[in-house]
């Protein structure tokens, strides 16, 4: 039980003794931002007060009282903060009990929340058309993607991660247009593919000039370097889902008649049409147009239905950009008319990336590569470049920036933390140290306050792992992790693990700091999908 857990059990006995009505699960302990606040603050009094006819400070005053008549375990004080928090001020020996459970856990155990339960959540990301190579623009977010699932599968839920394939429709049939084109020498259409890619692909194909089939052999391809690319920077799907195979077996028509059977779809003016208005929609909607042909809703809502009624997940994520802002009201409405709770949808819309330089377009040509920024700054900058900020937040990439190899690059900065530790366990190796048994060290001799705070920001990991998880927030995990990375930074410069002066209790004690804070950064770099290197 950690320290937190023994706090909440000592309140508990305290308001029981003070006859308080309280429901256990109102107790909760929180990490003060600053230090000077404390080690951990509750405001129990201030939830309690009213219900119990007294005052926030009276009832903070009176659970002290109770509380430091029998001190729980590592508390030196306790003190009234602003209207009635409660905050504990402990001795160092917390965080030495912290630094057990963190090589007791190991990288398997610690921070690892059963907080899904087993909860089957499907995350489909990136999803690019395969009209073109993937590129820094609608690539930028398949870490996120990435990420999250890992960071989700640490906290309890079974994740599948599916890439939907825009394999059929106009776009690839201009694809085959743009291609055949190529290949007789003649301008490409107006609203055609541009790219130098197109050339290439025109030089490669030797099928029949019939744009279906120059169209599927493009998309194909492309795709295949889609895939490299992505595995390139780590990222694998589980699924690989095709949107002609929706077409094709019927599913879109087995939808809208689901729809039209529970009263939701009605035909006017030779369409059909989705009463999206019903389910808060501005308004309604077509899924088949008088010529026959079916929206792009209605294969998203038969693509939904699949994921939702014929694969049964619990909970389905999916990450778009920010062009796709219009479509999330019309498809939580559909997904409603089908029966599902809307809230098992979430929708989560990344925000333009732009490169310095310029903007991006498949079609002009006029784009950045996702294997040039790879090759340019490496698979672990690119993955952890896209995870610096929320994924609400718009970015401008700057790569001379981010190809310097120095202290100021971030990258740089937390890899360089990893092969600090392994270096130390290099010189230890050499001078024939070995650690001993964590029960035969005395841990109450880390007292520095950097072998505090890399302690403190050890205890920090799970509540970061179990925020990001819930927020769905990568990003809060690469802060911690770059918060670490100081930490141990500021060790490294200030407390040597050995050699003269530091004795060998001391070097014993330090051994088990920097193990610890191995464990750590390796959980965070791992579920930022960022190789942990040894050396640099």
């Amino acid at each position: 039980m950690g320290t937190d857990a023994d706090l909440a059990e000592a309140i508990a006995g305290a308001l029981s003794g003070l006859a308080v009505s309280y429901d256990p699960a109102e107790i909760k302990l929180e990490r003060p931002q600053r230090l000077e606040h404390g080690d951990w603050s509750t405001n129990i009094a201030l939830v309690l007060a009213k219900r119990n006819d007294k005052s926030p400070r009276e009832l903070a005053e009176q659970l002290i009282e109770a509380l430091m008549a029998t001190p729980p375990r590592h508390v030196e004080t306790v003190e009234i903060a602003g209207p009635g928090f409660v905050n504990f001020r402990l001795d160092p020996g917390w965080l030495h009990d912290a630094l057990r459970e963190v090589v007791a856990a190991g990288e398997s155990g610690y921070a690892a929340p059963d907080l899904g339960h087993g909860e089957r959540v499907q995350i489909e990301f990136v999803s690019a058309n395969p009209t073109g190579p993937v590129h820094v623009g609608n690539g930028w977010f398949g870490t996120y993607g990435d990420a999250l699932g890992r960071i989700m599968s640490r906290a309890g839920w079974q994740v599948s991660r599916e890439y939907y394939v825009n394999d059929t429709g106009g776009q690839v049939r201009m694809l085959g247009e743009s291609l055949l084109a190529r290949r007789r020498r003649e301008a490409v259409p107006d609203d055609g593919y541009q790219g130098e890619y197109v050339r290439e692909l025109a030089e490669e194909y030797d099928g029949p000039e019939d744009v279906a089939a120059a169209g599927q052999f493009a998309t194909e391809r492309i795709l295949e370097n889609i895939r490299t690319t992505l595995e390139r920077l780590n990222i694998r799907f589980d699924e690989w889902y095709s949107q002609a195979s929706i077409e094709e077996s019927g599913q879109v028509g087995a939808t809208i008649q689901l729809l039209r059977e529970t009263g939701h779809v009605f035909d006017q003016d030779g369409a059909v049409w989705l009463r999206s208005t019903e389910f808060g929609d501005a308004r309604d909607r077509v899924l088949v147009k008088s010529n026959g042909d079916a929206t792009y809703l209605a294969g998203d809502l038969a693509y939904h239905r699949d994921k939702f009624l014929v694969r049964g997940f619990d909970r389905v994520i999916d990450v778009l950009g920010a062009d796709h802002h219009g479509q999330v009201a019309s498809l939580r409405a559909g997904v409603q008319a089908l029966g599902v709770d809307p809230d098992r949808l979430e929708v989560r819309l990344g925000q333009l990336v732009s490169l310095v330089g310029g903007r991006m377009s498949k079609r002009t040509g006029n784009f950045v590569p996702l294997d040039f920024l790879i090759t340019e700054v490496g698979p672990d900058a690119a993955r952890l470049l896209s995870l610096l900020s929320s994924i609400d937040q718009s970015t401008t990439l700057d790569l001379d920036a981010v190809k310097r190899q120095s202290m100021d690059n971030p990258v740089y900065y937390v890899q360089y933390a990893h092969a600090r530790i392994a270096s130390i366990g290099r010189v230890a190796t050499e001078r024939g140290i070995e650690r001993a048994p964590i029960d035969q060290v005395d841990l109450s001799l880390l007292v520095h306050p950097r072998e505090l705070e890399i302690l403190r920001m050890l205890v920090d990991l799970p509540r970061v792992v179990t925020e990001a998880a819930i927020e769905r927030a990568p990003y809060k995990v690469t802060n911690w992790v770059r918060a670490l990375a100081a930490s141990f930074h500021g060790f490294y410069h200030d407390c040597y693990v050995m050699g003269e002066g530091v004795s060998p209790e001391l070097t014993q004690a330090r051994l088990w700091l920097v193990e610890a804070a191995r464990i750590g950064l390796s959980i965070g770099l791992d579920l930022l999908g960022v190789n942990a290197p040894d050396e640099m």
